[in-house]
């Protein structure tokens, strides 16, 4: 890792800050695409990287329990100095649960800083969180450095299309502090086409926004299908529809749990975790061909997804320019067909059809999802065909050494951009590095 005292050709590093809530160990969401980010610009020589971050506690809205009683953590992770701070976790959405936990991380943020050393030269934000946006926000402006928001989701939009209660007095709201957070950037970066028009909605030029699509951070399955199969308990001559990773609002996982309640010959399955898997759970308990399991092990999760004979993606009908789902880029290079109980004209939509992987049915309609899953499974060909062009879309156009090269490629044209100004190592040395508190 590049340190802020210098590098290998004597030119001092800058330091730079990533503002994340949601950070490694949690392996679904954007953690993990946070984590990947800042370990490989971690990797160069002339970059100190330093992120700011919540408890772990995503999908299942629950802190990890390795962190339970802690207000603030410091740890290294693979050349990443990992700034914690505590905050609320609602078992249960709502606008007002949200706000509170949205405040109690611009609260401790604002309290405690992260001690870096000295002022940052480059500043980076991963929204939907728009406290950390705020926190990002002003950090770079403290230090007169270029400020960089990744937008992930849209939390405006989310609030008014997620069906969250009270969600619509809170899009209003929402949207406005986004607005605040996108107008002091220097770039802003998109992970679909189809969040651009918002972001200019907002305010931002288009001149300012780039196009920096998430990666397929699992490697392929290693195991048979079979041994797993056999594993889970899954008989091979049942039709398997699984649906990986949160179980939230937008989701709308009732529609599956309907699905299995019309056609028995079907198991379905939810795995995972999020703030509505209780009452998925209460609505299935009747049901011997609907189940759900918890998220996978990290080695096993490939094995899993490829183990399924139709992989699903499911969201609320209301749900179409807010958000693109993490999981596909999972899905994709698991290599089975996928099924997509989305709206048409959605950002979801428009990704499965360019990646030619899936059949689209329309949102909230059980019947229609059954029928295609029916479909699917009378023409196997037809299915192997649509799992293999959207592997070879994970290969071509979803390799993470293109997603990090891609986001790479904006940090420095930021830094190009920004002022000459002696970097935070000339200002003030970093100090030793520090241990877990």
């Amino acid at each position: 890792m590049g340190g802020s005292m210098g590098n290998r050709s004597g030119v001092p590093a800058r330091r730079l800050v990533l503002v994340s809530t949601n950070y490694a160990p949690e392996r679904a969401g954007i953690g993990p695409y946070a984590a990947q980010l800042a370990e490989h610009w971690a990797a160069r020589d002339d970059l100190d990287v330093h992120v700011l971050a919540g408890m772990p506690h995503y999908p299942a809205w629950r802190t990890d329990p390795a962190y339970r009683g802690s207000w603030r953590v410091t740890e290294d992770r693979a050349g990443v100095r990992v700034h914690r701070r505590r905050h609320t976790v609602p078992a249960r959405q709502s606008a007002l649960r949200r706000a509170l936990y949205e405040a109690s991380i611009l609260g401790h943020g604002l309290l405690a800083p992260p001690r870096t050393g000295g002022a940052p030269d480059i500043v980076v934000a991963q929204l939907p969180s728009l406290a950390g946006g705020v926190l990002a926000a002003r950090m770079a402006r403290a230090a007169r450095a270029p400020f960089i928001p990744v937008v992930q989701d849209l939390m405006g939009a989310a609030a008014a299309q997620s069906g969250i209660r009270g969600g619509d007095r809170a899009a209003a709201l929402a949207a406005s502090v986004e607005r605040r957070v996108l107008a002091s950037a220097t770039l802003v970066g998109v992970i679909h086409e189809s969040f651009v028009e918002r972001v200019t909605a907002l305010g931002v030029p288009r001149s300012r926004v780039r196009t920096v699509p998430n990666w397929s951070h699992i490697a392929g399955p290693t195991r048979p299908r079979a041994e797993t199969r056999a594993r889970l308990g899954w008989a091979e001559d049942e039709t398997v529809v699984l649906h990986s990773g949160n179980m939230g609002l937008k989701q709308g996982l009732e529609v599956l749990v309907e699905t299995a309640r019309l056609d028995p010959t079907l198991r379905v399955v939810l795995m995972g975790d999020g703030n509505q898997r209780r009452q998925l759970a209460a609505l299935a308990a009747s049901l011997p061909n609907a189940t759900l399991m918890p998220p996978a092990p990290e080695a096993e999760f490939p094995d899993v997804l490829a183990a399924a004979d139709v992989l699903a993606v499911t969201q609320r009908a209301s749900v179409l320019d807010m958000s693109v789902p993490s999981k596909l880029t999972s899905y994709f290079a698991a290599g089975r067909p996928v099924i997509a109980s989305v709206a048409e004209g959605g950002g979801t939509a428009e990704e499965l059809r360019r990646a030619g992987a899936a059949l689209l049915v329309p949102p909230e309609d059980p019947r229609a999802l059954a029928d295609g899953v029916r479909a699917l499974a009378a023409d196997p060909a037809h299915a192997t065909a649509l799992g293999e062009t959207g592997r070879a879309y994970a290969t071509e156009r979803l390799g993470s050494a293109a997603g990090l090269a891609r986001l790479t490629a904006l940090l420095d044209e930021a830094l190009d951009e920004a002022p000459t100004r002696p970097t935070a190592a000339r200002r003030n040395a970093s100090g030793p590095r520090g241990a877990r508190v």
